[in-house]
């Protein structure tokens, strides 16, 4: 297997070697698509779990006296009903209210927070929320210090349990606790990106591979198996989550993408609010939706949809459906 030396690696490059994983470039990480097959080790999510690296996303540390504040701006989700534990889902908006990205706000401490963003849009994210940093903070990128794994599925709490002391059962959807997981300190997050219970574990880089073996090893008898970016966009698909570049960017507002829970209009003024505020949800022409088509086609993004003879929409993300 050759390898591309133009592209980034995580710290489980080696393991995916290990396995024999189809390797190819993603946002400029050289990342695994598949292991033994992307119908397979869908199913093998959807049934019992499936372990993803996904390492490659990025984390910024916002610090200090007015960081809840500078959040509060920059996204739309209301930053200050998050306790230390939690987290959530929110974005970062332009004046026009459409997509620089989706991310994850978790909070830390009382002043310090975690935000997870796509692999694509790290330089750009970060560049757009220094731009906008004042006030009482520290804004770091701190990418390099995180490795993550993603253990997805129905088994993935008794799998893990083997692994940790942390009460799994107390961590509630979006919600973390700091523990440890086969003697490595980590934090243990209830979130995914497949329509599974499941569980993301930040850990640091050295400690990664070796309790992602582990993980393989104690789960291979429940049916766990390593799961590739192929089955991750069938699986968020299939549970209509949304990717950046597909259902949501820069021409796209939250009203548009159906995720209008995620915007706290009652909470004060942030980036975009104005703009989102003058087109309310009830006056959108246009809204994503999901459909089903027969036969053995797929719509792949980009494609038309005709209704009577006319275009009435575009398709973001197809797929054939394994499950």
């Amino acid at each position: 297997m050759s390898e591309d030396l133009s592209l980034r690696k995580t710290p489980l490059y080696a393991c995916h070697q290990e396995a024999g994983a189809r390797l190819v470039g993603f946002a400029g990480w050289e990342m695994p698509v598949q292991y033994a097959g992307l119908m397979e080790e869908h199913r093998a999510v959807r049934g019992a779990a499936g372990l993803f690296d996904v390492s490659h996303m990025g984390e910024f540390s916002v610090r200090g006296p007015e960081s809840e504040a500078f959040l509060q701006r920059l996204t739309p989700n209301d930053v200050s009903k998050l306790q230390p534990g939690r987290a959530h889902y929110s974005a970062l908006l332009t004046e026009k209210g459409t997509y620089v990205d989706d991310l994850l706000v978790y909070r830390l401490g009382e002043q310090e927070f975690l935000v997870v963003v796509n692999a694509a849009n790290i330089d750009k994210d970060f560049q757009w929320m220094r731009s906008h940093a004042e006030g009482d903070l520290d804004l770091e990128n701190v990418s390099d210090r995180y490795a993550l794994l993603a253990l997805q599925g129905p088994r993935a709490m008794e799998i893990l349990e083997d692994l940790t002391e942390t009460d799994l059962a107390a961590i509630r959807y979006y919600r973390f606790a700091f523990g440890q997981v086969d003697g490595q300190r980590a934090l243990i997050s209830r979130t995914g990106y497949t329509g599974e219970d499941g569980f993301e574990l930040y850990l640091s880089p050295e400690a990664a591979p070796a309790v992602w073996r582990k993980l393989l090893e104690v789960g291979a008898d429940r049916g766990l198996q390593p799961a590739g970016l192929g089955a991750r966009d069938t699986l968020r698909l299939e549970a209509a989550m949304a990717l950046y570049g597909h259902e949501i960017d820069d021409t796209t507002t939250p009203w548009e993408a159906g995720l209008d829970w995620t915007v706290k209009m009652a909470k004060g003024d942030f980036i975009g609010r104005e703009a989102l505020a003058a087109s309310p949800p009830e006056r959108v022409e246009r809204r994503l939706v999901g459909f089903e088509i027969s036969g053995r086609g797929i719509a792949r993004q980009g494609h038309g949809v005709v209704a009577g003879g006319e275009e009435v929409g575009r398709v973001t993300s197809g797929t054939f459906s394994p499950t």
